[in-house]
């Protein structure tokens, strides 16, 4: 992509003093003639960018434009490139690490093997969530509708949406974008999109926010649950909650207070504690999960 090597040329003549055109198109695999025109565009941009003919010339920028020789520190760097990485991870690539290389340019004390940060944001689905990623980025760039068939708690049904927004939360992918059938904004969950296709037909962008992705917002059930957990599951607790959400009781049991804003997801998550966990309150939901257990009693007979 051009932006990527006008913006990696950039980098590299901020941290060399002189750099000669013959070694850029090298560095970036393109043409000489391609650099001369990226360096005219950088000039148009404003950038201050001079070459010398002859022996000993090259390109580089006019002195007292340059601040600091580097644009990043080397822990700098090393936050980016984890970033990078954790793109990588969803793709399986090594796309956006090969691009920081080129940005690089001659700094690679920074990409030794030493990282003391890895993110990675692959999942169960790494088969067919690049796929999905792909088509949904693109359209977003060109302002293309997508369809799709959908799973949700309502039911199943097909949806065409503008999308406008890729979202990482609660550990899981979605897209931001107007659904047509419910002629409002949407978050659809990329592992629940099945036969995701991009239409080809061009829309002009709406004014949008951004999702408000606080659980409340998006979860509105409000359930406050008072459970007593045995012993061995303090481990979970703390690991979902942190060291401050129980209260250790005189048997041991470990007394457990929240506010829960999803009751299937409340519901799922007491029942994998198996009998490690009594529900206190609130009632209705402890005669729900009393029916439930009983249901799988009778299939378990």
């Amino acid at each position: 992509m051009r932006i990527d090597r006008l913006i990696g040329i950039l980098s590299i003549l901020l941290q060399k003093e002189k750099v000669t055109a013959p070694e850029l198109a090298e560095h970036f695999e393109v043409s000489r003639r391609t650099i001369n025109r990226d360096i005219e565009e950088l000039c148009k941009a404003g950038i201050p960018v001079s070459a010398t003919q002859g022996h000993g010339g090259g390109i580089s920028i006019m002195d007292g434009y340059k601040i600091n020789h580097t644009l990043f520190t080397n822990k700098e760097m090393q936050d980016i490139l984890a970033g990078l990485r954790s793109l990588d991870s969803i793709n399986q690539t090594n796309r956006y690490v090969q691009l920081m290389e080129k940005l690089s340019a001659g700094s690679s004390c920074f990409m030794a093997s030493n990282q003391t940060m890895l993110i990675s944001l692959s999942s169960w689905y790494k088969n067919s969530l690049p796929a999905k990623i792909e088509i949904i980025r693109n359209a977003i760039e060109l302002k293309t509708e997508i369809k799709f068939h959908y799973y949700s708690p309502a039911g199943e049904s097909s949806r065409q949406i503008e999308p406008y927004c890729l979202v990482f939360q609660w550990a899981g992918w979605y897209i931001w974008g107007w659904c047509k059938m419910r002629k409002d904004f949407r978050l659809f969950k990329l592992n629940r999109m099945e036969e995701t296709i991009a239409t080809g037909i061009v829309f002009n962008p709406r004014k949008y926010i951004l999702p408000d992705l606080e659980n409340k917002k998006i979860f509105t059930d409000n359930i406050n649950i008072k459970a007593l957990f045995q012993p061995e599951y303090k481990w979970r607790l703390v690991d979902e909650f942190g060291t401050g959400c129980y209260t250790e009781q005189e048997d041991g049991r470990l007394l457990f207070q929240s506010g829960y804003t999803n009751k299937n997801y409340l519901l799922s998550w007491l029942l994998s504690f198996g009998d490690g966990v009594e529900l206190k309150e609130p009632e209705e939901i402890r005669k729900e999960l009393n029916i439930i257990i009983k249901n799988m009693s009778d299939i378990y007979k």
